[in-house]
């Protein structure tokens, strides 16, 4: 090696060892950077002819984790295990390059309802439709995700249409011949446009005959839709459960209100509230089953009533299970799958381009992304917790030290280089 050889090797060690030194000082400064990935100076040796120097080539420390920590925030998400969050820089974009790698999952909901992270970049996911479903996605391209808007939600009315009726009627108190007075429960149930309408239920025993009651059906404005009379079993293995049903519909129930009792005891009701009738299905318990009303001796019990539909309904809070699952709580008690949040891994995540704000975007040498659900071929996501950076404030320091030891002895070789370069040319004198 020429001295000339031996000098440019010197200052490819110095540009190296700045280089290493360049990254050592941002994990030191990132050190407390949400989902942060260290960076360090790979050397590579060079040979060229018989002479030989150093490169450097930036790396990332993308596979190792950080340390998960808790968050009072529900919306700060941390993956436990492999992948990395999809977000997106701008919510209204479906192109492929809007679409970037995360750890930093520190979101919060922004002025319109969005998931944003301290970069400012938009959280993605696959949104469940009505029937609380995710319809076809391909979980090999970004082509399904959208931006997360959880913070708006809310939901619309829903008209009741079905409903069940369940409790206990004591059984000492048919046959006595002597008159009692009706047990009273009632139903609340909607209308299509969200308002609260009512069913009252009147057991009665019948004093002359055992195991036998009617229940009279009304609306709460008074409208009395008919009469159903209950037989139950005394004997055998279906003792207690109804025996059979008969169902008389009152004379003065106007069309097109309606009411009417199969044999298994659904109630059909047909409620004039609106330019089409709404229909109740209510079961009161099928014959010989346990699983509705039931006739044993001892107490009344207060009988349980269930029915779908809903008002309308503002979001109060949003839970976030370790699927991915977001779930809005609403504030008429109900809850909806609102979004699934996907977990993203690449064949070779150490391969992506580190961008701006701790993400990074796919490469040829990285691979394509699967979207999978968290949990199933990826880690988990935490709620109310976010990812560390992966930083060693100590191994940093170690490194440093190393590094300007280095640096050092390069800028010994172009000092020596430059003597022995001066004695060549003092060869003249």
């Amino acid at each position: 090696m020429s001295i000339q050889n031996a000098m440019q090797a010197g200052v490819a060690g110095l540009k190296v060892n700045s280089k290493a030194v360049a990254n050592i000082s941002s994990n030191i400064a990132n050190s407390g950077t949400i989902g942060y990935k260290r960076s360090f100076t790979q050397m590579v040796s060079q040979v060229v002819g018989d002479s030989g120097s150093v490169s450097g080539v930036s790396r990332k420390d993308v596979e190792t984790g950080g340390p998960i920590i808790s968050s009072s925030s529900a919306t700060d998400l941390a993956i436990d295990g492999d992948g990395f969050f999809v977000v997106m820089k701008d919510p209204n974009s479906t192109d492929q390059s809007n679409f970037m790698l995360t750890r930093a999952g520190s979101f919060e909901v922004d002025k319109n309802g969005y998931l944003v992270n301290s970069a400012g970049y938009y959280l993605a996911g696959y949104s469940y439709d009505d029937t609380g479903s995710i319809p076809g996605v391909d979980r090999n391209t970004f082509n399904s995700l959208g931006a997360v808007k959880a913070g708006a939600a809310s939901l619309t009315a829903e008209a009741s249409a079905a409903g069940s009726i369940s409790g206990n009627l004591p059984s000492s108190l048919t046959g006595t011949g002597v008159a009692q007075d009706p047990f009273i429960s009632s139903m609340t149930y909607f209308t299509a446009l969200g308002e609260q309408e009512g069913l009252t239920f009147s057991w009665t025993p019948d004093t002359a005959v055992d195991n036998a009651w009617s229940v009279e059906v009304a609306g709460s404005d008074g409208t009395v839709y008919g009469t159903v009379d209950v037989a139950f079993s005394d004997s055998g293995p279906t003792a207690g459960a109804p025996a059979s049903y008969a169902f008389t519909a009152d004379p003065g129930l106007a069309a097109p209100a309606a009411f009417a009792v199969d044999a298994n005891g659904n109630m059909t009701i047909t409620v004039n509230n609106g330019t089409a009738p709404q229909v109740l299905n209510i079961a009161l318990g099928a014959v010989g089953s346990h699983d509705g009303i039931t006739q044993f001796d001892g107490d009344y019990e207060p009988q349980k009533i269930t029915v779908d539909g809903s008002s309308t309904a503002a979001l109060e809070k949003t839970e976030i299970d370790k699927e991915g699952n977001i779930v809005g709580v609403f504030d008429n008690g109900k809850r909806r799958s609102l979004y699934q949040i996907p977990v993203a891994t690449v064949d070779n995540p150490a391969a992506m381009d580190a961008v701006t704000g701790n993400a990074y975007t796919l490469t040829l040498g990285s691979g394509d992304a699967v979207m999978n659900v968290a949990g199933s071929g990826a880690g988990t996501v935490e709620s109310g917790a976010t990812e560390a950076s992966n930083v060693d404030i100590a191994q940093e320091m170690t490194d440093l030290i190393q590094v300007q030891r280095a640096y050092s002895s390069n800028a010994k070789i172009i000092t020596a280089s430059d003597e022995m370069l001066q004695e060549v040319n003092n060869l003249k004198r």
